[in-house]
């Protein structure tokens, strides 16, 4: 069928591109590591303001403009910046400049991508998509943290980064065999705001309970990620080897809880799934907290990423479930602004929290933060679903009473 291949495209592409982001990354940091902190946090940040801020715009481009051809656009932009940084490792303020373009091209790249999976799957398989989305993601990063690596190591960082330019550019070239197209409908001066993608995830109950739960569970988990290598080296007495091996673990994880998430369809298994993925994870946290081995560690990560992969998945399902389809993109970037902006404040926070505490405290902390934020994700997750269905009720039933006469 047009749909499966066209999806394969779409999740090869997807992978090539993540494996060039994966390796561009680890190559910023490491470079930018002995010259100052400051500018691994410049770096960091420069990535994903542009996911927060510009998800308005970027939501209107995507319900205005064909979704693929507009994807095609920003990867050739994302190219182009992260190519054009090769030759300018010599000076940090342009690299961090370039670095922000590089995030305005995939501002507009992720919700471009989430609103075409279903026209591309189908309406009724589009959680699967998703998933297969999400496979190809993990089996890209993967990819590059680990022959990435060796490929920096062999070539240099420059080549490094013209490799992860051109991945760009390969995944702008599938785009083109892509036959399946989101056209947005209507006349531009009917449609509504930009802001209209914040205000309907704050008016459906359901969908505002889903979001601001995965957001805070993100806030609060992605405190490890700056403690990662504190805790491994001086908790866990290892090595660049054994950091390696605890984050194939999340991701090896991350591609079973794709594949796992694929089989939800409805908004209440989608919904209940997302919550309690929350929940989950801060106890996956907590188990290298709570017993400092390299053994718990790796089954704490590898619990952390199957959760990681669900929470990805029905993040994108719930948003498709609740949203017109006239008004996805928009929804779609309104959604990651929130997780993406709570993820910028945990890695703030993260960076203060390890001067004065132990990473095996920050890590106990995030986990029970986590915790406690999929708990009350799933409280008011479940009120949301039990109102939603007495409202149905009532209306079914005064649909069914004739007025008197």
């Amino acid at each position: 069928m047009r749909g499966n291949r066209d999806l394969r495209l779409l999740a090869f592409g997807a992978a090539v591109s993540e494996f060039g982001n994966s390796l561009s990354l680890l190559v910023l940091l490491f470079w930018a590591t002995p010259i100052t902190s400051l500018l691994v946090a410049a770096i960091l940040v420069a990535e994903l303001l542009p996911l927060v801020l510009g998800a308005p715009l970027a939501g209107l481009l995507v319900d205005r403009l064909p979704n693929r051809r507009l994807l095609i656009i920003a990867l050739l932009g994302q190219g182009l910046a992260i190519a054009a940084i090769a030759p300018l490792m010599g000076q940090p303020v342009f690299v961090v400049a370039l670095v922000f373009l590089s995030g305005c091209g995939r501002a507009v790249a992720m919700p471009s991508t989430s609103a075409l999976v279903p026209h591309i799957a189908g309406e009724e398989e589009a959680t699967r998509g998703y998933a297969w989305l999400g496979t190809a993601r993990s089996v890209g990063n993967i990819a590059g943290v680990t022959g990435g690596a060796l490929l920096a190591g062999i070539f240099g960082h420059p080549a490094a980064l013209l490799v992860d330019g051109a991945t760009f550019f390969v995944y702008a070239g599938l785009l083109t065999f892509v036959r399946s197209e989101r056209r947005p409908s209507g006349e531009h001066k009917a449609r509504p705001s930009a802001l209209s993608g914040i205000r309907h995830v704050r008016r459906d109950p359901v969908l505002f309970a889903a979001i601001i739960g995965l957001a805070l569970v993100a806030g609060a988990v992605v405190v490890i990620n700056v403690a990662d290598p504190a805790f491994v080296r001086y908790v866990l007495h290892g090595d660049e080897f054994v950091l390696g091996a605890m984050q194939a673990c999340w991701m090896v994880g991350m591609l079973f809880g794709n594949r796992l998430a694929a089989r939800l369809r409805t908004v209440p298994e989608v919904a209940y799934a997302l919550a309690i993925s929350g929940i989950v994870t801060g106890i996956a946290v907590l188990i290298p907290a709570t017993f400092p081995f390299v053994v718990a560690a790796g089954i704490g990560w590898l619990i952390g990423g199957v959760m990681n992969g669900v929470g990805n998945v029905t993040m994108n399902a719930i948003v498709r479930l609740r949203t017109p389809e006239e008004m996805r993109g928009r929804a779609f970037a309104a959604a990651g602004s929130m997780v993406i902006g709570a993820n910028l404040l945990g890695t703030a926070a993260a960076g203060g929290l390890l001067l004065v505490m132990g990473p095996r405290a920050v890590f106990a902390l995030g986990g029970t933060g986590a915790l406690l934020s999929g708990v009350a994700c799933l409280v008011f997750v479940h009120r949301a679903l039990r109102r939603q269905a007495a409202s149905c009720d009532v209306d079914r039933y005064q649909d069914t009473v004739s007025p008197s006469p």
